[in-house]
């Protein structure tokens, strides 16, 4: 459907803001041609490389392709957007506005598309600030209030997220000094041969408890057996429907990692909570790694304390971002409270640089400082940008 949602944008692209250009029909066929290619940008990069994931060229041709197809999308909108209020002005003043909305603002447009398009590809590629949230977490004992833990998620290692990147992303986060790391899935996209040196940083992370890991979608897409072998190797403890116990001093935080949706498309289990807690104690305090936000209200049942996921990487885009939640059961930023649960849902550490855009939703690093509340069934939360 995603090609198909594509194919539809540049129809309307070509109806409402290439056609009526007054400019030559040949300038018309060049720039039809153009948003065409630009529009199947991800058709183009299957034909060459049999994914739309894992672009194998140089960075400076992905932020370039980036930046365009970014720019396309923001033509969609800002051009639907443009009919509507001129439409809706049309019938309050009952004139035709056929003369304001004419080539001059279509040029508007354009060039405030590719602007705002060159800004969100900037920010989408910077490394992450740190944003530290409080969370009260049910059963979880006195001795462990304060006990501090790092989320990443969502860093989409690829030519455009490479080793560098990732080296500042370690850094910031081991500077924490965090009692654990806590990663949930895409951490990147290709192949375990095309990703190894960039990947390589990951085996800098260090915390007294441990990096902990679980596998996201796109995992799935390039051999997951291989990048849990891979993230082992380097040094993390991957969850796959299974919990940790993590122990600091006489007392036990129970951890437990699933693995995504997309799983049993190729062949794996698919997210099962009942599974991961299984031989946990019941009224331990637990923390659930969750790739997608969907599916909370089951965790809450669970007994689950606190769930981390990511996926959505914020929606990206605000005012855009309600889109997101459709397909997350309305989860898209941020934290919620699920019945007795806390969910967390990162904006991203990365994103996937098919659609690396970023437009007041900015990445993040996450320090999550754990506070016990045995009085209250509540949950509390404050935040900041480091």
């Amino acid at each position: 459907m995603f090609h198909v949602y594509l194919t539809i944008a540049y129809l309307f692209v070509l109806w409402r803001f290439v056609i009526p250009l007054p400019i030559s029909r040949a300038w018309r066929l060049f720039l039809a041609i153009a948003l065409l290619v630009v529009s199947k940008y991800h058709l183009i990069l299957i034909a060459a490389y049999g994914t739309m994931f894992s672009p194998e060229v140089p960075r400076a041709w992905v932020l370039i392709a980036g930046w365009l197809f970014c720019a396309f999308v923001l033509i969609v909108v800002l051009t639907l957007l443009t009919d509507l209020v001129c439409g809706a002005l049309a019938v309050r003043l009952r004139a035709s506005l056929k003369g304001l909305y004419g080539a001059r603002l279509r040029t508007v447009i354009a060039a405030v598309a590719l602007m705002l398009s060159g800004i969100g590809v900037y920010q989408a590629v910077q490394l992450p600030e740190v944003r530290r949230i409080e969370v009260t977490v049910n059963n979880l004992p006195r001795s462990l209030d304060g006990l501090r833990v790092v989320q990443l998620t969502d860093l989409h290692i690829s030519r455009l997220f490479q080793a560098d990147w990732v080296e500042g992303v370690v850094a910031r986060t081991n500077a924490l000094n965090a009692d654990a790391i806590l990663i949930t899935g895409d951490l990147i996209d290709g192949t375990v041969d095309a990703r190894k040196r960039d990947v390589a940083p990951l085996s800098k992370l260090t915390a007294p408890l441990g990096v902990i890991a679980i596998p996201g979608n796109h995992e799935y897409y390039f051999d997951v057996d291989q990048w849990v072998a891979e993230f082992k190797r380097l040094g993390m403890r991957v969850l796959v429907n299974e919990h940790v116990i993590l122990q600091k001093g006489a007392d036990q935080l129970v951890v437990a990692g699933v693995t995504d949706e997309a799983a049993s498309a190729f062949g794996h289990e698919g997210p099962n909570v009942a599974k991961a807690l299984a031989g946990a104690q019941t009224k331990a305090p637990t923390i659930l790694l969750k790739h997608r936000p969907q599916g909370a209200p089951g965790s809450a049942a669970a007994g689950i304390g606190l769930q981390l996921s990511g996926h959505t990487h914020g929606g990206m885009i605000s005012g855009l971002n309600l889109v997101a939640g459709y397909a997350n059961q309305g989860f898209i930023s941020g934290r919620y409270e699920v019945g007795k649960m806390t969910l967390y849902v990162s904006n991203g550490t990365a994103l996937w640089n098919g659609f690396p855009i970023r437009l007041g939703v900015l990445p993040e690093i996450t320090e999550i400082v754990l506070r016990a509340d045995p009085g209250s069934n509540g949950h509390t939360a404050r935040s900041t940008i480091l």
